[in-house]
């Protein structure tokens, strides 16, 4: 029996950028290039893997085995020009539990940018 890596469900392919891992090739790409707009002076708190709570009407969202429910989006950083937060993730293919959970984030007036 052959053991190796595992081929990623969405042909996916991790990558090492700088020392920093990550999931696919459009990920690190975005990443460089936040980080060259971060050192311009065009955005600031940069921040990867940033956890969004989902919340409801009457409280936190709660999975079937009762944890918090969570959006993870890939980057989070502060727009310098407009001042606000934005939230971005690099999808190939969206899952359906990705746009539930996207949705529910929009409902709580949270955007998330698809890069």
């Amino acid at each position: 029996m052959k053991l190796g890596r595992r081929k990623n469900k969405y042909s996916a392919q991790r990558t090492t950028l700088d020392g920093v891992q990550f999931d696919s090739r459009r990920e690190a790409k975005r990443w460089a290039e936040l980080c060259l707009l971060e050192k311009a002076g065009e955005i600031a708190d940069l921040r990867r893997q940033v956890p969004l709570e989902l919340e409801g009407r009457n409280g936190p969202l709660l999975t079937r085995t009762g944890r918090r429910m969570r959006l993870t989006v890939d980057f989070a950083y502060t727009d310098l020009r407009t001042g606000l937060t934005v939230y971005e993730d690099a999808k190939g293919m969206p899952t359906r539990d990705y746009e539930v959970r996207r949705a529910v984030a929009a409902a709580q007036g949270i955007e998330v940018i698809e890069v």
